[in-house]
């Protein structure tokens, strides 16, 4: 991680638990990607229940997690270039949104920060980390 984005994460955290934000939301980024046990570790360090947009973040101690499924996503971009080499124009192809999506949530993680999952969450994720 470069010092910069270490600094950032750091003040950015530090600021919204001094002033008490109820929690975070994570947007998809590739350096938050990259660096998502620091964030994590950062979330816990403040107790600022956080949502991120991949169950990676999870698996390290996030707390929930709520996006797109890449292997959902993946399946489509297969369609895609069977279609493409089959000789479809790319332009003419529909531009499409995600149709599944993963839940994934920390137990530990919500009992480290006070929190109770209620049972519909819990029933409905894909993957409970416990």
């Amino acid at each position: 991680m470069s010092r910069r984005h270490k600094v950032a994460f750091e003040r950015a955290f530090a600021d919204a638990a001094q002033k008490r934000v109820d929690a975070l939301f994570q947007f998809p980024n590739p350096t938050f990607y990259e660096n998502r046990k620091r964030l994590v570790d950062l979330a816990a360090q403040h107790r600022l229940p956080t949502m991120y947009n991949a169950k990676e973040f999870v698996e390290v101690g996030g707390l929930i997690a709520y996006g797109a499924s890449p292997l959902g996503l993946n399946r489509r971009t297969a369609i895609y270039v069977d279609k493409i080499l089959g000789g479809a124009k790319p332009a003419d192809l529909p531009v499409e949104q995600p149709t599944t999506f993963d839940l994934a949530l920390n137990r530990k993680t919500a009992e480290t920060l006070g929190l109770t999952v209620p049972p519909t969450p819990l029933a409905q994720a894909d993957e409970v980390i416990e």
